[in-house]
């Protein structure tokens, strides 16, 4: 009897890419869900001997789903495939009962690796020998299924990624636990962008700092807004000899900017192939609303591609939220990447 494998992932792109991952020889039958819910579900009924899952997702994301398969004893096999690749990910996910962990782009020699490990694959000598012959990568990748992928679906999949490699930076430096949210992505008008702050209070007092960015095709800006109530133990966690303070608040800001922007779009660029080249940070304002530190876009009409990720240090009073800003002349460059990665 063939196996039976279950792809977890809230993203349609990560879906199609994990199942291109499988080689072509596995004669499996396939089986998906878009968040841990729906997994369990079929893991309840026994339909599935091996999961391929993600962390980050609505619904119930795969720690939880992790948590219910020891607590019931559910038949199968996990492995977790995740953007978030911070060291106490990989711990916590191991304690949980998982078998491995894959890192975003998903690899797949490391996909069959595993998979010969544990008895679901037994590739031939010719077929070893073949593997890394890019005839039969681009058979393998004929054979995905036909999984929609929209261009918020690609760039909330490349987000993922990227805000995995700038919180997996941020934890080594600070030896924290950064809680990965779901990145936001959708079109706003300059007017709006402060609508796009989910997780912002209307009585809060943000700082906030922004750097341009170009590349072949792309340009645009990234945000960092950071919660004033946040500075001094930010500064703490930074090892400052002075906590407080405009200077020291000020000196917060662009460390945190050189972190979480540099990390976060080179892993961007890492994706789309390109290079992407930064502009010096400038600070908009400091100890205001989140709508007078964006006054400065309110009067241009043009509509931009939104993505907000929401930074938060678990066992912290920490919160920082980073906007890319992309103008409508990036989109033509990432609709055509988006066509070239699903062809």
């Amino acid at each position: 009897m063939s196996s039976r494998i279950l792809i977890c992932d809230d993203s349609a792109l990560a879906r199609k890419q994990m199942a291109r991952a499988l080689p072509p020889g596995i004669g499996a039958e396939f089986l998906y869900a878009a968040h841990g819910l729906e997994a369990l579900e079929t893991l309840r009924a026994k339909e599935a001997d091996l999961m391929f899952l993600d962390l980050n997702m609505p619904e119930m994301d795969g720690y939880e789903v992790l948590e219910h398969i020891r607590a019931e004893d559910l038949p199968v096999l996990t492995i977790v495939v995740s953007g978030d690749i911070q060291p106490e990910a990989r711990e916590r996910v191991r304690k949980l009962g998982a078998i491995g962990f894959i890192k975003k782009p998903t690899d797949r020699a490391e996909v069959i690796e595993l998979l010969t490990e544990y008895g679901f694959y037994r590739p031939s000598h010719l077929e070893q020998a073949a593997l890394s012959d890019m005839a039969l990568s681009q058979q393998g990748e004929s054979a995905a299924p036909d999984i929609p992928v929209t261009l918020n679906d690609y760039l909330q999949e490349i987000s993922n990624v990227a805000m995995g490699q700038s919180s997996d930076l941020l934890a080594r430096l600070l030896r924290v636990f950064v809680k990965q949210p779901i990145p936001k992505v959708a079109f706003i008008a300059n007017s709006e962008l402060h609508m796009a702050i989910s997780a912002a209070h209307d009585s809060d007092t943000y700082s906030a700092v922004c750097q341009g960015f170009t590349g072949a095709g792309i340009a645009g800006e990234a945000l960092l807004l950071f919660a004033d109530a946040s500075f001094r133990e930010m500064a703490e966690l930074l090892h400052y000899d002075t906590l407080e303070g405009e200077a020291v608040n000020v000196e917060v800001l662009m460390d945190m900017s050189s972190i979480l922007f540099g990390a976060f779009l080179r892993g961007i660029g890492d994706q789309l192939d390109l290079n992407l080249g930064l502009g010096h940070p400038t600070v908009l304002g400091q100890h205001r609303q989140i709508t007078d530190l964006l006054e400065h876009h309110s009067s241009r009409e043009e509509q931009l591609l939104c993505i907000e990720i929401s930074y938060q240090l678990e066992d912290r009073d920490i919160h920082c939220d980073m906007l890319i800003l992309l103008t409508e002349d990036s989109v033509p460059f990432l609709e055509q990447r988006l066509d070239y990665l699903v062809d």
